[in-house]
């Protein structure tokens, strides 16, 4: 690898930061595309810009496959164009069908610079080191949501929403010509033959692996909730709690919050390992989830302002520190079979989170119940 440690950390918190920016800046613009296309106030078909992306992640499993035989960085170059064509055509789009189906290559495209970035970690580092690096790497990639709806906000003042739509696919030119400077990190010793039998072989010794199993199911409920939040946050807050103006702060300050606690699970990973702290933290996000459905009972729906965002930010940031570590538990026993067990993870907690959290925030046109049940629901699961 040519590259320092540092240098490669900061190209795959870019390379992930994709998938953030692909949708976190464009959360300020779903009112703007709702008047655009016609849509009532209290319509959450915009939250399928967002889930259609997720759901192109389902392509995951096809990239892992030639990311084992052909090596990371061929995926990974065909994971970009598709990423900023995708992004491209949507910002053009002459109507929302138009506009999922290109949101749904663009997802393609960042699953593909998701899957390699992931195992080209894996390749390098095992265990708690790969959970270390990757809570690093998740720090730096969070601070996307922090930035993002300001800047989205920004461009919404001297343009249109086309514009904000444009932004990430222009990023993405940037990381693309950076990510040249890469090395390939799975040697040609390693790297798996192309026939059915070798691959249904290789899919059937991922899903049989019951580590691999048990902490992806972990990521794929937690994700649930993250992605129903994503999605259905700009409705919340500027809808079902009427404060539009403050959204950016609120989704700014969660995404900071998270942030803090990615850093601080890298050190937790360090002194305490990834299966002590995930025991903890699913702890944790029980009670606080617990708490805030009772709370929402005693009140009334919608809660308090302050008591929700306060209890989603400490959630997410749950969430968050959890995700590294189920992660590196997962693919620590999957050996030269990284990439494909990297897809079959990426395309489960993203694909299957993704549609049930869309079908969660089908349900939110005028409440937060939907939510906050899926917290409790996947606190209670987490625990066992």
């Amino acid at each position: 690898m040519r590259m320092s440690r540092g240098e490669f950390i900061a190209l795959s918190a870019s390379s992930m930061m994709l998938t953030a920016l692909g949708i976190d800046i464009m959360l300020p613009a779903l009112g703007s595309i709702r008047e655009e296309f016609g849509l009532s106030e209290n319509s959450t078909a915009t939250a399928q810009v967002i889930m259609f992306f997720f759901m192109g992640q389902i392509a995951q499993i096809v990239f892992g496959i030639f990311s084992d035989r052909f090596g990371r960085l061929p995926i990974l170059k065909v994971g970009f164009p598709l990423y900023i064509v995708g992004g491209v055509i949507a910002a053009y789009a002459p109507t929302l069908e138009w506009m999922f189906a290109a949101r749904f290559v663009a997802g393609m495209g960042a699953s593909a610079v998701f899957m390699t970035t992931i195992a080209g970690v894996r390749d390098r580092f095992v265990g708690d080191e790969m959970a270390r690096i990757m809570s690093l790497v998740i720090t730096i990639f969070l601070f996307t949501p922090v930035m993002a709806p300001f800047l989205g906000l920004a461009i919404l003042q001297v343009a249109s929403w086309r514009i904000v739509f444009l932004t990430a696919p222009l990023f993405a030119v940037i990381v693309f010509l950076w990510s040249f400077r890469l090395e390939e990190s799975l040697p040609v010793s390693q790297r798996s033959e192309l026939k059915r039998k070798t691959i249904w072989r290789a899919i059937r010794t991922v899903l049989t692996n019951k580590t691999f199993l048990r902490y992806t199911l972990v990521t794929t409920i937690l994700f649930t909730a993250l992605s129903t939040w994503v999605a259905s946050s700009e409705h919340i807050v500027g809808t079902i709690f009427g404060k539009p103006g403050l959204f950016a702060w609120i989704f700014a300050a969660i995404g900071l919050v998270m942030s803090l606690s990615a850093l601080t699970n890298s050190r937790l990973a360090r002194k305490y390992g990834a299966r002590r702290s995930i025991k903890s933290l699913m702890i944790v996000y029980f009670l606080v989830a617990a708490g805030l459905m009772l709370y929402t009972l005693i009140t009334g729906d919608p809660p308090g302002m302050m008591v929700f965002f306060i209890s989603v930010a400490i959630l997410m940031a749950v969430n968050l520190a959890i995700e590294p570590n189920s992660s590196a538990l997962a693919m620590e026993p999957m050996g030269n079979m990284a990439g494909i067990a990297s897809a079959v993870y990426g395309t489960m907690f993203f694909f299957i989170g993704s549609t049930l959290g869309s079908l969660i925030s089908h349900l939110m046109s005028t409440t937060v119940v939907p939510i906050i049940l899926s917290f409790l629901l996947i606190g209670i699961t987490g625990l066992f």
